[in-house]
Parts: structure tokens; sequence; C-alpha cells
């Protein structure tokens, strides 16, 4: 029987960003617009839609719904994706909290 190798790990913050280096405000903005290009990417599927399908309802370029969907998101303001998910028939709510409770959430939601 072969010895058991002692994997070390460190615990995530909760946050990615903030794991990779970013500075909190900046990770915090990068996680909210990663959930909301991943709700417009879930409601893109669950309706079963192309790109181009995507891109007519959203009044945007076929090229930048690909970027939403691959997470290539520095060309898009948080504010901008917020209305995308209004297109798609979703609804966005923001939930505000103290610092100690690590910060402003998104949380997005079928409406």
């Amino acid at each position: 029987m072969m010895a058991r190798e002692k994997i070390e790990f460190e615990e995530s913050s909760g946050n990615v960003f903030i794991d990779l280096g970013f500075s909190e405000e900046e990770a915090e903005e990068l996680a909210a617009k990663a959930e909301l290009a991943r709700q417009i990417g879930k409601a893109i599927a669950s309706r079963h839609m192309t790109q181009a399908a995507a891109a007519k309802a959203l009044h945007i370029d076929r090229s930048k719904v690909s970027k939403i969907v691959n997470g290539h998101l520095d060309d898009f303001a948080i504010g901008r994706l917020m209305v995308f998910l209004r297109r798609l028939d979703r609804q966005v709510d923001i939930l505000v909290s103290t610092k100690a409770r690590r910060g402003a959430r998104l949380r997005v939601k079928a409406a």
C-alpha cells in the first residue's frame, strides 16, 4: 500500500479575483461583471438562442455576444450588462450590506 502524499492548499477568500491579487474594489467589480455575464449566458442557453439571435435581442453585434459568454468583459460596464439581462426578461436585484458582510452583492433571477 502506497503512502498518501499530503496535498497543500490555500483556502479561498470567496472571491477568486481577490485570490488572484486584485484589490478589493477591483475584485468586487470583476466578480459582479462575471456573475452578470454568467446569467446572460444562462438566459441565452435556456432560450436555445444562437449568438446571432441573442445579438438581435440585445441590440448588439454577434461578436459582442461572443465576448460576453466567453468572459471577455473589459468593454462592458456593469450597467450595460444589467440592461442586457432586462432585454432577456431577467430581473436584477442588488443587495448592499455592511463591509463586514463582504460588501455589495448582485442577485440575478428570472423575472
